[in-house]
């Protein structure tokens, strides 16, 4: 007897580690949907990267690229051929009324990948979409072709060199779909599903989503990495970022997304809670609408940018001294970043400006501020208001606006602002994956955003370049050219503060500040 209760007492550790218990990560914003392409929002892609994978992802915490769903790939020497070997007997999830008969194959990354540059794809005939990031990158336009090899062989060909090109395999927006899936769909007149219902590889797979409240997923049972420990993995949505803090103090949440520089006190150092840091590769910016009148008008951008006390709201909004005043697109510890680049702070030359530009008086503009916290700018709402009374000296009224953060989202992306706040964050360490999404002319076919030839002309050719000081060179003089046209107002870059219970085994932070939960646990 005495044995027998020795033996359950020796297996109870293994037996509850088996069972495991389910893990709650308090989000900060609901995802647009779960259709990885569309959305480039990183609570979205928080979402979408536990169902989806892509061909290479980012070695946590670094920005190493290494296989996923490719075991293996081969870069051509001239950089316009990219060659892919997949991984075998990967299986797709399943879906209601779907099953698939097939592990994933090349048809299925030439589907994924002919979305994105072919509208008269049948599936897009059918559920005609705007691929954001995919659009921005110019893929349609870079891209030569897509070919099947044979069943687990695929080879991207480009037009024109491109270094940088394998991290776009590694984004989330590049996670592998079914094709077998999006033909049922299509069969069934339920394209629009796919966004709704997602189908993918990954290590979890959805189970229920309540807008604004809870998502729900679990282990994806046929994952080629082996079934997850966590029995379920819920998206606990929270805007209110003191809320997202007292979630995690009480246990309610085992991970939280990451906090604002004035919540750090609140968790460092209390009992049962780890704090995680990493110096992000990010940045939060003001952008213009460089359609409206009169933010159109160069002058005019500059003056706003000069009237901004930086020092002023970096005290208030970054107390701990861990953010830096950004200066350029892209942070300073990205290979050629221009260190000449300064902000300057002088409302006189601001009122002048403004008077040469054709406003002695001033104007009155919107000015939208972000509705969810971000590392990069924890309080979208006070930084407004401190830009607001900067601009009011130099007699530009603004009206303070914001939104839900999908509608926010919307509305800015169909220009209905003068200004907006907005951020980014990098994975690879590399200047174009700031550059080219947000400043080319690729990223920008309604004139709302910056679009600018010589800027196009120089960052093109770093991109095709293997020569890494020519690369450096031509950076540095794109971003003279930035800073001379100002499609945007830099704000900060910032280090970023992930907190989780200390019962979470195996959670590594990536330089974005996203999350990836497979292979974690409670203990």
């Amino acid at each position: 007897m005495k044995a027998w209760l020795l033996l359950i007492a020796l297996a109870a550790p293994l037996l509850a580690h088996a069972q495991g218990k389910p893990l709650v990560y308090c989000a900060d914003a609901s995802p647009e949907g779960f259709d990885p392409g569309l959305w480039d929002s990183s609570s979205t892609s928080n979402a979408t990267r536990q169902i989806f994978e892509g061909l290479l992802a980012f070695e946590r915490p670094g920005t190493t690229l290494v296989g996923r769903l490719a075991e293996r790939w081969e870069v051509s020497p001239d950089a316009k051929s990219f060659t892919f070997t997949l991984r075998p007997g990967v299986q797709f999830q399943t879906a209601p009324g779907f099953k698939p008969t097939r592990p994933m194959n090349a048809d299925d990354v030439v589907f994924t990948f002919t979305r994105f540059i072919d509208p008269k794809l049948a599936f897009n005939v059918a559920f005609p979409a705007n691929f954001i990031l995919p659009n921005n990158l110019g893929l349609a336009r870079r891209l030569a072709g897509i070919d099947k090899l044979d069943e687990r062989t695929v080879r991207f060909r480009l037009k024109e060199p491109d270094v940088t090109f394998a991290a776009v395999f590694a984004y989330p927006f590049a996670g592998i779909q079914s094709a077998e899936y999006a033909a049922h769909l299509l069969k069934e007149n339920r394209a629009a599903q796919i966004n709704l219902q997602p189908v993918g590889t990954g290590p979890y797979r959805f189970k229920s989503y309540t807008k604004d409240d809870v998502l729900r997923l679990e282990p994806h049972p046929a994952y080629w990495g082996g079934k997850q420990a966590t029995p379920a993995l819920i998206f606990s949505i929270s805007r209110e970022p003191n809320v997202r803090v007292q979630k995690l103090l009480a246990g309610e949440c085992q991970v939280s997304s990451p906090l604002r520089d004035v919540d750090v006190s609140a968790l460092d150092g209390k009992p049962g809670v780890v704090l995680q840091k990493i110096q992000a590769l990010n940045i939060s910016y003001l952008s213009f609408n460089l359609k409206k009148a009169p933010v159109n008008q160069r002058e005019v951008r500059e003056a706003l940018d000069i009237a901004i006390d930086r020092g002023a709201i970096f005290k208030a909004l970054f107390p701990r001294g861990d953010a830096v005043q950004a200066t350029s697109a892209f942070p300073p510890g990205i290979p050629g970043f221009n260190k000449a680049l300064k902000n300057e702070f002088n409302p006189t030359r601001a009122k002048e400006l403004l008077a040469k530009a054709g406003f002695p008086n001033g104007f009155a503009i919107d000015l939208w501020a972000l509705p969810v916290a971000r590392p990069t700018n924890p309080n979208g709402q006070l930084m407004a208001q401190l830009i607001q009374q900067d601009w009011a000296k130099i007699g530009v009224k603004a009206t303070i606006k914001t939104y839900e953060w999908g509608e926010y989202l919307k509305r800015a992306n169909n220009g209905e602002h003068h200004v907006y706040m907005s951020g980014w964050s990098g994975e690879t360490g590399d200047a174009d994956e700031f550059l080219s999404p947000n400043l080319s002319c690729a990223a920008n076919t309604t004139g709302i955003k910056f679009c600018n030839a010589e800027f196009d002309k120089l960052i093109n050719e770093a991109r095709a370049s293997t020569d890494a000081k020519k690369r450096i060179a031509l950076y540095e003089k794109a971003q003279e050219i930035w800073k001379r046209e100002r499609p945007w107002i830099p704000m900060a870059h910032s280090t970023i503060y992930l907190p989780l219970r200390s019962d979470v085994v195996g959670f590594k932070m990536a330089p974005t500040g996203s999350v990836d939960f497979n292979g974690v646990y409670r203990k």
